[in-house]
């Protein structure tokens, strides 16, 4: 039964990850962004519980756990351990306007297909059909870290490339181990708190965190 059911779960876990990682190129408010990278870390978390399931791993369905916890929810709210309030002042006046940036995003998709199909192949399994989203999302990861001025939302896609390298590695391969996944969150973590930590001093002394303006007072 739930073999019958895997596709349609695969498409809809990845389908959730390429719609998020859309909507932080579109959306300027750092609020939004935060939530929906805590969207995507669910997301991904339940294509990792899937994967377990239908390959009788139990060791992916604890790192599905694991995944939850750090990127569905830890490191969202390190992102957001401040007024709310004063994070929806935060409006991010990216290089690219909406339009350009949802037309970049589909670009970027339509070239990691390519890539993969092209170059690597992707494979006779549903996994191995759904890996270019993994691809397009470090793509898009990419893209933020070009676009945004602000360090904040350039942490944003610093996160989102990670979670598409993660996304590539379940789906071509199945994941890795519990401990070396565990040390991976924790690495990511704890750079997450060290640049917070950073773009805080930078706002408390500078008066803000745009590095446009950051390069203008070192000339």
């Amino acid at each position: 039964m739930f073999e019958t059911f895997f596709p349609q779960l695969i498409g809809l876990c990845t389908g959730a990850l390429l719609l998020t990682s859309a909507l932080m190129v579109w959306r300027h408010s750092l609020l939004a962004s935060i939530r929906l990278l805590a969207l995507q870390g669910v997301a991904l978390a339940a294509l990792v519980a899937v994967i377990g399931i239908a390959e009788g791993e139990s060791e992916l369905v604890l790192v599905s756990l694991l995944i939850l916890s750090v990127k569905g929810i830890g490191l969202p709210w390190v992102l957001a351990h401040q007024s709310k309030a004063s994070i929806k002042q935060i409006q991010e006046s990216p290089r690219l306007n909406p339009t350009a940036a949802l037309l970049a995003v589909t670009l970027l998709t339509i070239l990691s297909y390519v890539v993969v199909s092209r170059i690597f192949g992707l494979g006779d399994t549903t996994t191995g059909h759904a890996a270019p989203i993994g691809l397009a999302m470090v793509l898009i990861g990419f893209l933020l870290l070009i676009s945004r001025r602000r360090a904040r939302s350039q942490l944003i896609g610093f996160l989102l490339l990670d979670n598409g390298i993660a996304t590539i590695a379940f789906l071509t391969s199945g994941g890795v181990p519990i401990l070396l996944e565990f040390a991976v969150s924790l690495d990511v973590l704890l750079v997450v708190l060290i640049l917070h930590v950073f773009a805080g001093r930078m706002r408390t002394k500078f008066g803000g965190t745009a590095v446009d303006q950051l390069r203008e007072l070192h000339d």
